[in-house]
């Protein structure tokens, strides 16, 4: 029984030191296993010292503007701002003709966790934060994202019709480039196509860049009590080196240092750059096949940029070259973000859960189709669960009720060894061999269950599909706490239920604790989300009901006290 009592302790406790630990990354706190950001994120790098000429697109393309800003060979006295507004049915951009950026975009489907009179609004530019898609061209005096563009007529609402366009063009030594922004109904997914037409007498060369830009700033999550766990982060994909989440500090750092060595992959013909956030993100998607090379720099103070740069090849005079491209922002939704690009999916960070979190989200997947409500998924998972393992459990509580039937004989080993701990430990082994009962037999029903509460820890974590969604009554959003506190109130009660239903331990201080254990945890769950709290108060509840089915059917009654 001791071994028992001690091996659930280590299990409870490493669960909460993780969940703990987990909870202060996601709000910003650095790790307390370690000092470098999380061992998913492969750091990332300044690759302007090994681009060879290609540095990154957000310092070359400024190499043609002048001192105030403006495209050299612009006159600045002509040079017009102009916000246009482009909105569909699920978001709101706004472009600055000012170098064609999207310098703001709203997600109309999805409310802000702390204002919900407010919608989410990804690209922006404040006093607080930056955060912007830019594009243009490099290698020479040509359009850049501090050009200015001319916006062509047409619509710019959604009204009627399935997508909206905006055709944007900038003409600067003769080389003219034509943006054109495709808006679809029902996506985030914008097309950018870019046409470079050579107008000027000789041939040229440029290279397409294609950036998103960030400032370090830490958000500001609340606190402990907000629901708000936002977090930013660069992100490089390509197949060879596969998903790399990468880190502003360490750009910073970088940038300092002119021989660092890129800790991302720098070359590829495929893959996405991406800036990542909770729930959401933003990605650059170039035309597959097209050699590019991608590069992390700090642009400024705390202004950082993840860009891939896209080599254009020989233009002659007269001719006109084009590179599509494609601009997700939005959700991270699973089944659309793995339709849209190979490992756009990956964004959702599962931590080391990922084997078990991914086919469980597709299990609650296919039940939420059946029920339409997240709440009522969750207690469907929570019983097939429990089915599935109810032959472990019975074996467990079978081993229970024997080591209680055994307690007297137990206590009485260790009085008559309590000076000698090793003869008490053979006696007990011994005891155990001639009873035919394995003391670590009721561990693992919880051994098994602590994988499925951390997976579910991190799908509710990472899950865009629950951000706002209701249960019953007083919950309104499943990844937030519960704002009233009752759930954590009912799992301390269904735990205390359990430990009167389980046998005691023989030591009394152990059974002191094995009473409080319950409390601590109920403090911890009204910081977690209430998800993962509906999850374990279902589970205790059908494991009072399943322990009153043994004892009472399936547990012989030369077994029972």
């Amino acid at each position: 029984m001791d071994i028992k009592r001690t091996v659930l302790w280590v299990v409870f406790s490493m669960s909460l030191l993780i969940l703990w630990d987990n909870w202060m990354r996601h709000n910003g706190k650095p790790s307390m296993f370690s000092f470098t950001p999380s061992s998913q994120a492969q750091q990332s790098k300044n690759a302007s010292a090994s681009a060879s000429g290609s540095s990154a697109a957000s310092t070359t393309a400024n190499s043609n503007v002048s001192a105030n800003g403006v495209a050299t060979g612009t006159d600045p006295a002509v040079v017009k701002n102009e916000h246009i507004t482009i909105t569909t049915d699920v978001i709101k951009a706004d472009i600055d003709t000012l170098g064609g950026e999207i310098s703001r975009l709203e997600l109309l489907k999805y409310k802000d966790v702390d204002d919900h009179t407010k919608n989410v609004v990804l690209f922006n530019e404040s006093a607080k934060r930056t955060y912007l898609a830019q594009t243009g061209l490099m290698g020479g005096a040509f359009p850049n994202h501090k050009s200015s563009f001319t916006a062509k007529p047409g619509v710019r609402t959604m009204d009627a019709g399935d997508k909206v366009q905006l055709v944007l063009e900038s003409e600067l030594n003769g080389v003219k480039l034509t943006k054109t922004y495709t808006f679809k109904k029902g996506d985030y997914v914008i097309d950018v196509k870019h046409d470079v037409t050579n107008n000027s007498p000789v041939a040229i060369t440029p290279s397409l860049y294609l950036q998103l830009l960030h400032d370090g700033t830490k958000p500001e999550n609340g606190g402990m009590f907000s629901a708000s766990r936002e977090f930013y982060a660069p992100a490089v994909y390509t197949e060879s080196d596969h998903f790399q989440k990468l880190d502003f500090q360490k750009i910073e750092k970088d940038s300092a240092n002119p021989d660092a060595k890129p800790n991302h992959a720098t070359k590829a013909d495929n893959g996405w750059v991406a800036v990542l956030q909770h729930f959401f993100v933003s990605a650059f998607i170039p035309q597959d096949k097209a050699p590019r090379t991608i590069v992390t720099e700090k642009v400024k103070d705390n202004l950082y940029a993840v860009a891939t740069i896209l080599p254009m090849g020989s233009i002659a005079p007269g001719a006109t070259v084009s590179m599509d491209a494609r601009l997700y922002s939005g959700p991270q939704e699973s089944d659309k973000l793995e339709k849209i690009s190979p490992g756009l999916d990956l964004v959702k960070d599962y931590w080391y859960f990922a084997i078990i979190a991914k086919p469980m989200f597709w299990l609650m997947e296919l039940i939420h189709k059946l029920l339409g409500n997240w709440g009522w998924t969750i207690v469907v998972f929570t019983i097939s669960i429990k089915l599935v393992l109810f032959p472990l459990s019975a074996a467990g509580y079978r081993s229970m009720a024997k080591m209680k039937v055994l307690t007297p004989k137990m206590q009485a080993v260790r009085e008559r060894h309590k000076d000698e701990p090793q003869k008490m430990n053979q006696a007990m082994m011994e005891l155990y061999k001639t009873e035919k009962i394995n003391p670590l037999g009721g561990c693992l029903p919880i051994l098994i269950q602590m994988p499925v509460f951390l997976s579910l820890y991190w799908v509710l974590q990472a899950s865009v599909e629950m951000r706002g969604a209701p249960w019953v009554g007083w919950i309104t959003d499943l990844t937030a706490p519960d704002p009233w506190y009752i759930l954590p109130v009912l799992y301390a009660i269904s735990m205390f239920v359990t430990a009167k239903l389980n046998p005691k331990p023989a030591d009394p201080m152990q059974a002191k604790m094995m009473m409080f254990m319950p409390l601590a945890f109920s403090v911890m769950f009204f910081f977690f989300p209430a998800g993962l709290v509906l999850y374990w108060v279902v589970n205790n509840v059908l494991s009072i009901a399943q322990q009153w089915v043994i004892n009472n059917k399936l547990i012989p009654p030369e077994h029972k006290s």
